[in-house]
């Protein structure tokens, strides 16, 4: 039941930071934005284990690898989101970052030494259809100065950046790195890394005072980031990498349900149909057979969080 709970409390809170994230967009530049995000949720974590008298001394080496998660799942992964939705709906980015339930079981096999099968290839495949199908507009258009492309391409580097960093959850939680500090530190590192580089590219330092920029500012460090990044890393240590990311599934029906609403997404036929073979593919993965070596211990966090399927 509580793999039900945090699976649930992910994909509500993430279907539904993309609109946050459109509000974040006009006034301040997405990479300071992206700074403020994290800076403000990193604050709030540190506060938070202080206030608990958690234990926040670790070596130069364990601050290495939250920094290196830091730099991957709180910094650049979000940047290049935020630049994707210059150019293409919310809905759609969250369809593509769908992707990461097959990167993240490649990257589990390449660095983790995960199993993987035939079916994982397979389930892939169609998921690949289905996004060729959702962005078929953009495709049958294709140019080097097209938005739609563009943004296409960000979402899915963001993605990718996004997968190694929930690898390196993994290898973080393995080597025994709480994860509540490791994400109050990689929080603050990812803010930080995100602040030299808005400086060194001359980015301009701005707030915009308006009710949308600073209650999605809030909604995106409380719940986006605290609350979500919380729920879903416990699932990434507890069940692997690879299985954490079948929340991604639902997703885009949520994300696309908003932005319906609110951005007047139109539905077409290839979009609809792309849609099902993205989640065809995806449940098709989900449904392989889990290889765990005899004799294994299953990963217990203090939540109570177990290896049994969700």
């Amino acid at each position: 039941m509580k793999n039900v709970l945090f699976y649930l409390i992910t994909v509500l809170i993430w279907g539904s930071t993309w609109l946050g994230i459109k509000m974040q967009l006009g006034v301040v530049d997405p990479m300071v934005s992206v700074s403020y995000r994290f800076a403000l949720a990193s604050i709030l974590l540190l506060s938070w284990c202080a206030v608990r008298k958690m234990n926040m001394r670790f070596s130069l080496r364990e601050h290495g690898f939250m920094l290196l998660q830091g730099i991957l799942l709180f910094g650049f992964n979000y940047f290049f989101f935020y630049k994707a939705e210059l150019y293409v709906t919310s809905g759609l980015a969250a369809v593509l970052f769908s992707s990461i339930l097959v990167m993240n079981i490649l990257n589990g096999a390449l660095f983790l030494g995960s199993a993987i099968d035939g079916k994982v290839v397979f389930g892939g495949m169609i998921g690949l259809i289905g996004m060729v199908l959702v962005f078929l507009p953009e495709i049958s258009h294709f140019s080097f100065d097209n938005h739609g492309v563009r943004g296409a391409a960000f979402c899915i580097l963001a993605t990718l950046f996004a997968s190694w960093g929930n690898i390196t959850s993994a290898r973080n939680q393995k080597n025994r790195l709480p994860i509540i500090q490791s994400n109050a530190y990689g929080m603050g590192y990812g803010a930080l890394v995100m602040f030299v580089v808005a400086l060194v590219s001359g980015k301009t330092f701005q707030i915009e005072v308006s009710a949308a920029y600073l209650g999605s500012l809030f909604y995106l460090a409380v719940f986006g980031s605290i609350v979500a990044f919380g729920c879903y890393l416990y699932l990434v240590g507890s069940i692997g990498a690879d299985r954490a990311a079948y929340s991604t599934l639902l997703f885009p029906l949520v994300a696309l349900a908003i932005s319906t609403v609110w951005e007047g997404y139109e539905w077409s036929t290839a979009s609809l149909s792309g849609v099902f073979f993205i989640i065809l593919g995806n449940v098709f993965i989900l449904t392989r057979k889990r290889v765990v070596p005899q004799g294994s211990p299953v990963l217990t966090d203090k939540l109570g969080i177990s290896g049994e399927t969700a």
